[in-house]
Formats: structure tokens, C-alpha cells, sequence
């Protein structure tokens, strides 16, 4: 090791660094976890438009604690696949706010929706606000995380 130029460690740095800012860009949470939120989200909607407010409600209370339970250990990004798990230090200490943040948009997003869905005249605005929001999160989840990380440096 003594006799390697500056150069060449400076190389190396750089390679090391550039494979690590991969490694950090592939956090995220697995496709399952996206499609069972949307799957989730449709169910919401249904109860909504379909049960009586109180019942829609604890099942929205319901849904939230069972989503909190399970998302626990995927919520933090370093468990994307089975093979990798990176260091937090590598996946960043922000990838919870930034989720959560995201659930907070996307529930606007579906409120906001229904309203207009139900000025318009829609039957069932809360179903199709649902189905809407739920594709967005399904299809386009992982993307989403990714734009949303990219933005607050996360």
C-alpha cells in the first residue's frame, strides 16, 4: 500500500464513491409494498362510499395501525430487496419523512379528488377518487419516492 500513487488512490475514492451513490439511489421499498397500499387504498375507498362514517373510520384507524405495524421495518428504505440490506448511513435518516410526507400528498390528493368527483355528479366519488390515487401508487410509487428523495436530498 505504501507505494500507490495519489492518483491513483484519488481513482479509487471516486470509484468507491460513485458505487455508493448507486447503492443509495436503489433504496426504496419493494414493488409489493406499493401495490398492497393501493390494493388497501380501493378497500378504503369502497368502505367509504359503501358503510356508515363510523365504520369507514375504524377502518381507516384499522388500516393505519396494521400499515404502521408492517411497514416498520420496510419504512426506513434499506430492505429493498432480500439480498441488500444497506446502512442507514447509506440510505439516509430522512426516508420515513419522506414517505410519510408522500401518504400525507396522496390522501389530499384523494380527498381533493372525491370533491370534485362529487360536484360533478359522480356516484360514488370516494370509490373512484380511490381507484385513481391507488393506480398512482401502484404504478407509479417507486418513481415517485425516488423524484421526492432526489428533491429534500434524502
Amino acid at each position: 500500500m505504501d507505494d500507490i500513487a495519489p492518483e491513483q488512490a484519488r481513482i479509487a475514492l471516486d470509484a468507491a464513491d460513485r458505487a455508493r451513490r448507486q447503492v443509495a439511489e436503489e433504496v426504496g421499498l419493494p414493488r409489493g409494498y406499493w401495490w398492497a397500499m393501493a390494493a388497501g387504498w380501493v378497500v378504503l375507498g369502497v368502505l367509504g362510499d359503501l358503510l356508515p362514517s363510523w365504520a369507514a373510520g375504524i377502518a381507516t384507524v384499522g388500516f393505519s395501525v396494521g400499515h404502521g405495524v408492517f411497514a416498520s421495518r420496510l419504512l426506513d428504505g434499506r430492505r429493498r430487496t432480500d439480498r441488500l440490506q444497506v446502512s442507514t448511513a447509506v440510505a439516509g435518516h430522512r426516508i420515513p419523512l419522506v414517505v410519510v410526507g408522500m401518504l400525507v400528498g396522496l390522501i389530499v390528493l384523494t380527498v381533493l379528488a372525491a370533491l370534485v368527483l362529487d360536484a360533478d355528479g359522480a356516484g360514488h366519488p370516494g370509490i373512484w377518487a380511490a381507484v385513481l390515487v391507488a393506480a398512482v401508487v401502484g404504478f407509479g410509487g417507486p418513481e415517485i419516492l425516488r423524484v421526492l428523495r432526489r428533491w429534500v436530498r434524502a
